[in-house]
């Protein structure tokens, strides 16, 4: 128990939980405190986090926590997922988070799910080491939710595919080595059937960083628009069976949203945390806001749908560890993480007054940080119609 504000210091079940999981959420936790808490501030202003995070992060283990012990992985299961997604979201700084989690949980988890022995071989060990970092490009202009619409070409030509198209908001995306990458090579076949993935590396001819964005929040992570002129990538590049490309994103689009939803619960957690010891603190009109019963019960609400949210993110990883459909589940998740999120934030800043529009306060930061957790990963309106498909 935190005894500054009361809330629980962790949330492990111990139904859903064991001592492995306990000691990595520790683990991770004295890792945010002394790596990230004290250099945030500094990577935000410069607008990157620098590469040697990634590689502590390798040394300890956190990036291969789903990879096989061959390749320096840990062979765990979901429920360690949302526990490093969780503990990365309570540090504040949600742009370490994004660019650390679609590292290992949305990007080098294609080549693990659908690479051929030889390009796991290739490519995994050195993003468990964090030596080669990693980003997945299936965003256009044109498409974001509807993978089905992406426009990025890939002809065959001999021993290379030649690609070209753009892709946009791609996290990772100036820094990368590796890029997973979403083309369609029939055109004429079934939107579903047409779109095939491939590993394109960072050197490629043809491929280039067409810019680094400028964005609301996440600010310490990079995010790019990628442009594909006539880029050749050998064929033993592609990922998986050609056309099948839309089915491995759908496929693992489970596994982000569940991440997405664990990273905003953290977030979440965070702030009210922090709102919490800023109102027993804060006075006004003679006594500490925390007094004042509408503020308590607004704070205490939003902790009690927190806390339920965090716990459906909870059981449905152990459901999906033990092999469970959770298509419907994970939707709910993603609408639901992401929208309650950007309330706790909106509430939070309310109750911070004039400090909390200023730029120097943590929580006017969490705020900006948040505001896309109801779009990326899934828009909140595509999520529902998930859900409703299924009711």
């Amino acid at each position: 128990m935190n005894a500054e504000t009361g809330f629980a210091t962790a949330h492990d079940s111990p139904v859903l939980f064991d001592e492995t999981h306990r000691m990595l959420r520790d683990q991770i936790r004295r890792f945010v405190a002394a790596e990230i808490t004290p250099h945030g501030d500094a990577w935000e202003a410069a607008g990157a986090i620098p590469r040697d995070l990634i590689r502590k992060m390798g040394d300890l283990g956190f990036l291969g926590i789903r990879y096989p012990e061959a390749i320096g992985g840990s062979e765990m299961d979901e429920r360690a997922t949302v526990i490093w997604a969780e503990e990365l979201g309570r540090s504040t700084y949600s742009g370490v988070a994004i660019s650390a989690l679609v590292h290992t949980d949305m990007a080098s988890i294609h080549i693990f799910n659908a690479g051929t022995e030889a390009q796991k071989e290739k490519w995994l060990p050195k993003c468990v080491t964090g030596e080669t970092l990693t980003a997945i490009a299936v965003s256009e202009p044109g498409a974001g939710s509807d993978v089905k619409g992406i426009s990025t070409r890939a002809r065959r030509d001999g021993d290379d595919w030649v690609l070209n198209g753009a892709k946009l908001y791609i996290t990772n995306g100036v820094n990368a080595d590796l890029y997973c990458v979403a083309a369609k090579t029939d055109p004429e076949a079934r939107p579903s059937q047409s779109v095939t993935m491939f590993v394109v590396e960072k050197d490629t001819p043809g491929f280039t960083v067409s810019r680094a964005l400028d964005k609301h929040g996440w600010r310490c992570s990079d995010t790019a628009e990628l442009s594909f002129v006539d880029a050749r990538v050998p064929a033993a590049n592609m990922l998986g069976a050609q056309g099948r490309g839309f089915y491995e994103i759908m496929k693992n689009f489970q596994n982000e949203r569940l991440v997405i939803g664990a990273m905003a619960m953290g977030e979440s957690q965070a702030a009210l945390e922090l709102t919490v010891a800023y109102l027993k603190e804060r006075k006004a009109f003679g006594a500490p806001l925390w007094e004042k019963q509408a503020i308590r019960q607004r704070l205490a609400m939003l902790a009690a749908r927190v806390e339920a949210c965090r716990q459906m993110i909870y059981s449905t990883a152990a459901r999906a560890a033990g092999g469970e459909d959770v298509v419907r589940e994970v939707s709910m998740i993603k609408a639901l993480a992401g929208e309650l999120v950007n309330e706790v934030m909106y509430d939070c800043v309310q109750f911070h007054g004039g400090m909390g529009f200023m730029r120097e306060s943590t929580i006017e930061r969490m705020s900006r940080d948040a505001r896309v957790q109801s779009i990326g990963g899934g828009a909140t309106e595509v999520m529902l119609e998930e859900v409703a498909k299924r009711m």
